[in-house]
């Protein structure tokens, strides 16, 4: 392919776990614009507002684009050499287990798959773990209890063919906008369907739920056997299944049976009521999807929530059917990639288990491996605890930054800053991560990555190059290579490309299968250079022709095929060599022969328990997450205009009633603090929120606030199966930040350093935004407005009213704005989208200076207000005056302002404006 050519490339988004495809168009002059691939089976064609503004984030600012020696430029065989010979030399003196591998569901597959083998096979450690132990660690776990595999069973298809879609710690509409959509559109053809959300907070993903369960924290695993025991009661249980494909059903029975219905709500914080109706809904409905994300995972009890809910699943029989089924969606684009290859530290290669002698005898041999780990590595959490005593003492971070996600993450950085040796692979010259390396090497990025990446349905898809890669950034793949090589294993990593690597990773799937294993996509082991350029979208398993798609082992009678396709007839459907054919969609279990010694499912025996966290010093229960437009540590979206004006700064959600106790008002800035420390960070209040809770996002890092770091407050609790740490119940406290002065500014420089308590930036078209707040008013504003704008040649215009605290500063380089400050006693009342737009535009006559001073636009330019539809720039304001001029349905709003009509994101908030409109006018 011609990198340089004017074309389109089909390829695959890099934020969730959706896989949505993308048209990458890159014109004659090299400008880049996305759009969504409406062959794509995972989006047909719909993007969220990330993905729509994809193109904003592949310029060159800030990239890290040549190798790095202790701060100093090195060439690659400088910095390769070292990195080779400094773990060969400490695997020498202190063993294998001394090094480690953090890696990422950033890598793509080939990526992950070279990671993993050098570790396990060659190394000879288990010691690689993942940034996926804080996304999907217990939805792994859960599966393997439940089936013996780590298999999601259904597809995408069932949540469009479902007639309950139970949604239990998901914000779908925020976190996963795709499949949020997909519900929606499916639901106004079927308006039957109904949807139950199972949420402490009032989330946007409420918007469509017919009943909104807002549970106490951690209360799932006794809502779900609750559940159990309900249906054992009320004889809504499908006992052929049960007695003919699982195992362990009256103990789970009897355990769940311990606790009736008041000890489900007094667990829950649910009404009896509430809890009938819901069961009563579940039981009677037989096409249930019970969809969940972090809310289940992100838990000291996350694996028993993910048994809780599977268990309700297998007794009802509805699994691997369409429109049923449990179903785990993942957060990053390729956690399922890195699940398949064993790049956690408990799994080994093609789903083969660690634990297992003759599974790591097999993948040995396979690699002709000197070694292989011969028991699990150190998980997340463990791996950060030994790099801080001493354990691990060479570090290799590839694509993530655990500086600002991991949990303690205070702890973490000062493990790494004093590591003896810490290798940093990224794209990026600054993260809160890479500043500690003492290595750094430069990653190419999406748009310039080639390879293969699997979403949460199943299906593989392909990343493909639009860009060159920039500098010398190098595949991570290759990187991988060329250190192995080094390390004296280089006939084992002798790849040239990509396609090599993805071929030797099927013909592993396939190796010594027969369908034993799950995981079997052999079918593409000898594939080729053109067809690996051209494979389309598919959903494993895709094995090699005359390979069961049963177990070798079936029971007697079973002959029916473990996978099954829309109406449930037999897959057999194959790809013939290694071409690329999209069969039915597949799904698993329907019919049992599940990957345990007897082919049944495991029912697991839980008996809920009630964790109380907090104190009377830490009274307040911390909720963490994410938000619409922002993803991880903001090191991709924090480069988009468009995605940093929905939300600017980091924040903190609290009930009305809190607020009060506290003292605490909206738009205040707040101390949040738990025993690990504290952040700074604007207050919300909204009743969306659950009274004694709090919720923060965890996205802001020392780059874009002064003190935002979330993930420094949470602990490194964790679940005791699968390792994945508790993010969501943390206790906490809130304080008002007694502030003298507030202050926002626009500025076309980034800034530098500010002396204030408070800062965060955000980017905006022309420049930055920034929001500020200082403990004392006492400053020379014009000085520090010039330090921020680092203008030096600029004119000053200036108002000053220094008995009310208000101050408005700007500055001019010829007719352009270099940069404004609007100083104010409390929370500045200035329209920021506004203001932000003054960075580019033309400012030639004193009237128009002066009215940037007043800090407001002319009647002829009405304000905008807070943005609400990233894709369109369409604020609240303009939402609220279209809904007076009549506009009374999100369809209407969509009409008149476009706002809602691409991605669809913010058509729950756009619904709120609208209802809120109507209560006012009723009043």
């Amino acid at each position: 392919m011609e990198i340089d050519a004017a074309r389109e490339v089909r390829t695959t988004c890099p934020y969730c776990g959706v896989g949505c495809g993308v048209l990458a168009k890159i014109a004659a002059d090299g400008q880049v614009s996305v759009r969504g691939d409406p062959d794509h089976p995972a989006n047909f064609g719909r993007l969220c507002s990330k993905g729509s503004a994809l193109a904003e984030t592949i310029n060159l600012d800030g990239r890290l684009l040549h190798p790095q020696i202790h701060d100093r430029p090195a060439g690659w065989n400088e910095a390769l050499d070292l990195v080779a010979s400094t773990f060969r030399h400490t695997i020498a003196e202190h063993g294998p287990d001394a090094v480690a591998f953090y890696v990422s569901g950033q890598l793509l597959t080939e990526d992950y798959y070279l990671a993993n083998k050098l570790m396990k096979g060659f190394v000879g450690s288990a010691n690689i773990d993942t940034n996926s132990r804080l996304c999907m660690a217990s939805s792994v776990a859960g599966h393997r209890r439940a089936f013996g595999s780590d298999t999601v069973p259904g597809t995408y298809e069932d949540l469009e063919l479902a007639d309950l879609i139970v949604l239990v710690g998901s914000n779908l509409a925020w976190c996963h906008p795709v499949l949020y959509q997909r519900i929606a559109a499916a639901r106004e053809k079927r308006p039957e369907m109904k949807v139950v959300l199972v949420d402490p907070r009032r989330t946007m993903t409420s918007d469509i739920a017919d009943m909104h369960l807002a549970i106490a924290p951690d209360g799932d695993v006794a809502l779900f056997t609750g559940l159990l025991a309900w249906l054992g009661q009320h004889n809504a249980l499908e006992r052929a299944y049960i007695t003919a494909h699982t195992a362990g059903f009256g103990q789970a029975l009897f355990a769940a049976s311990t606790l009736d219905l008041a000890g489900v709500a007094a667990a829950t914080g649910l009404s009896e009521d509430q809890l009938s109706r819901f069961y009563s809904l579940f039981a009677r409905t037989e096409k249930t999807v019970t969809v969940y994300s972090q809310g289940v995972n992100q838990s000291s009890q996350g694996t028993d929530k993910v048994n809780a809910i599977i268990n309700c699943h297998l007794a009802t029989g509805r699994i691997g059917k369409a429109g049923a089924g449990p179903f785990s969606v993942t957060g990053q684009p390729n956690a399922m990639g890195g699940r398949e290859v064993g790049g956690m530290a408990n799994m080994l290669a093609a789903h083969m288990d660690i634990e297992n002698p003759g599974h790591r005898e097999r993948v040995q041999r396979f690699w002709k491996a000197p070694a292989i780990a011969g028991e699990p590595g150190l998980k997340a959490v463990e791996m950060f605890k030994a790099v801080a005593d001493g354990r691990i003492k060479a570090l290799w971070i590839m694509a993530t930054n655990p500086v600002d996600s991991m949990p303690d993450a205070g702890a973490v950085e000062a493990a790494i800053k004093a590591c003896p040796f810490v290798v940093v692979s990224d794209v990026l010259a600054e993260t809160d991560t890479v500043r500690h390396a003492h290595v750094r090497l430069p990653a190419t990025a999406w748009g310039e990555k080639d390879g293969t990446v699997t979403n949460s349905e199943r299906r593989i898809s392909r990343q493909r190059p639009f860009l060159a890669a920039p500098g010398e950034a190098r595949p991570d793949w290759w990187i991988i290579a060329e250190v192995a090589r080094r390390m004296g294993f280089g006939e084992a990593f002798a790849h040239e490309s990509p396609v090599e690597i993805f071929a030797e990773h099927a013909a592993l799937s396939g190796f010594e299968n027969d369908g034993e294993r799950d995981f079997d996509i052999s079918a593409y082991a000898a594939i080729d250079v053109e067809d690996y350029e051209g494979l389309a979208p598919f959903h494993w398993p895709a094995p090699s022709p005359g390979t069961p798609l049963w177990p070798a082992g079936r029971p007697e009678g079973g002959a029916q095929a473990r996978l099954q396709s829309e109406g449930g007839a037999q897959a057999g459907t194959r790809p013939e060599g290694a071409t690329s054919i999209e069969r039915q969609p597949t799904r698993f279990f329907a019919d049992g022969n599940f990957y345990t010694p007897d082919r049944k499912a495991r029912f697991i025996a839980l008996r809920p328990t009630v964790e109380t966290r907090i104190t009377a010093a830490f009274p307040l229960v911390l909720n963490t997450g994410r938000i619409r437009d922002h993803w991880h540590t903001m090191t991709r979206t924090g480069k988009s205009p468009r995605l940093s004006q929905h939300i600017a700064e980091p924040f903190v959600e609290i009930h009305p009633e809190d607020a009060q106790l506290y003292g605490i008002g909206d738009a205040d800035i707040a101390r949040v603090s738990t025993p690990r420390g504290d952040v700074l960070v604007r207050v919300l209040v909204t009743t969306r929120q659950r009274p004694g809770s709090l919720f923060a996002p965890m996205h802001w890092t020392d780059q874009f606030a002064a003190r935002g770091r979330l993930d420094t407050l949470t602990a490194s609790l964790t679940d005791p199966v699968s390792g994945q740490p508790a993010l969501k119940h943390v206790a906490a406290r809130i304080e008002k930040f007694t502030a003298g002065a507030f202050g926002f500014a626009v500025t076309r420089k980034r800034p530098v350093t500010m002396a204030a308590d408070y800062w965060a930036t955000a980017r905006c078209r022309g420049g930055w935004r920034v929001e500020l707040a200082f403990t004392n008013d006492d400053i020379d504003w014009t000085a520090f407005a010039g330090s921020l704008f680092d203008a030096a040649d600029a004119e000053m215009l200036a108002y000053h009213d220094r008995e009310a605290g208000q101050h408005r500063i700007a500055a001019f380089q010829g007719e352009h704005l270099a940069g404004a400050l609007f100083i104010a006693p409390g929370p500045v009342a200035v329209s920021r989208g506004w203001a932000a737009e003054q960075l580019g535009e033309v400012h030639a006559s004193q009237r128009e200076r002066f009215r940037i001073v007043a800090g407001r636009a002319g009647a002829e330019r009405p304000d905008a207000g807070a943005t609400v539809c990233s894709c369109f720039n369409i604020g609240v304001n303009q939402i609220t005056a279209a809904v007076a001029a009549g506009c009374n349905s999100v369809e209407a709003i969509g009409a008149t302002l476009k706002a809602g009509t691409n991605c669809g994101s913010c058509r729950s908030e756009i619904r709120t404006i609208i209802q809120a409109r109507r209560v006012q006018a009723a009043e």
